[in-house]
């Protein structure tokens, strides 16, 4: 069922429960949206930074392209996000159900709402993630 913004209940849903991951190891932020992240204001409080968005140029419009397709788009994506932050760290969203692929993605500080909104919609996504200095990740749609 299509809701108002044009994007179906079932991919929000999708979204609501993937895992935003960025960074590895020791070092490695899980965001999940509407919950609280500890790691990621500790990750703020290091860095200076008050928000971030976790962003991803794959698939636009949640229609797959080839690897090719997606590489180039996630590369002008990390060239805008270069104009903006030197925090930008490497992430992956994960799909806990299996049907969608995982997305290479990027977690860039310091990047504010509004901007994080046009850069969405300038590569093609229904929504992005983002978060301000509470460090609770939020679903942001965008069509």
């Amino acid at each position: 069922m299509p809701t108002s913004s044009g994007i179906s209940a079932d991919l929000i849903a999708s979204y609501r429960v993937a895992d935003y991951q960025a960074g590895a190891g020791s070092a490695v932020v899980v965001l999940r949206i509407d919950q609280y992240s500890e790691s990621l204001s500790l990750l703020f409080a290091a860095s200076g930074h008050q928000c971030g968005t976790f962003i991803t140029a794959y698939n636009p419009h949640s229609q797959p392209q080839n690897l090719a397709a997606n590489q180039a788009a996630q590369a002008r994506l990390r060239d805008e996000l270069n104009c903006l932050t030197d925090q930008i760290i490497e992430g992956t969203s994960f799909d806990p159900t299996g049907a969608w692929p995982p997305e290479q993605s990027l977690l860039a500080l310091g990047v504010g709402l509004a901007t994080a909104q046009v850069l969405g919609r300038q590569f093609g996504q229904n929504a992005i993630v983002w978060v301000g200095a509470d460090a609770i990740p939020r679903l942001i749609l965008l069509r």
